[in-house]
């Protein structure tokens, strides 16, 4: 078993479409624009990664129960670096100023960062991490940010 996508409450349906397209590279494989039903399913050759729902008129929280983060996984640190180049070109928030590692010492890791509504994302990879100088304990988890 896999997870199939993940579906985001989202405040402005344009502004978190142009994010995660631009961002994520995403493909538009349905859209539905009505005035009160306006949700969009975005992915890669024809497979849903992410659905947006323009339901919500609040930020994101860390105060109640519910999504912490959304994790993407890349498969080289070269990706990884590429995409934080991307953040920093697109002028995109971010929760660290540097990759990090997961936790003190270890080969993985990655790049934190808000999306339009708060939701904290990730784009991780699972070794290599230790070639572009990681951050320290202070600096390291996904866990507590």
């Amino acid at each position: 078993m896999k997870v199939g996508h993940v579906g985001i409450n989202v405040n402005d349906m344009q502004i978190s479409k142009r994010f995660y397209m631009e961002l994520f590279d995403f493909e538009i494989i349905f859209e539905e624009t009505k005035e009160d039903r306006k949700y969009i399913f975005l992915g890669h050759d024809g497979e849903i990664v992410v659905t947006l729902w323009e339901q919500s008129d609040k930020k994101f929280s860390t105060n109640s129960a519910g999504l912490h983060h959304l994790a993407f996984i890349v498969d080289t640190i070269d990706e990884l670096i590429i995409f934080e180049k991307k953040l920093e070109l697109l002028k995109v928030e971010k929760i660290y100023d540097k990759i990090v590692s997961h936790a003190e010492g270890a080969d993985s890791g990655g790049i934190y960062f808000y999306g339009p509504d708060s939701v904290r994302l990730e784009v991780c990879v699972a070794t290599g991490i230790d070639k572009c100088n990681p951050g320290v304990k202070e600096d390291s988890s996904c866990g507590f940010f």
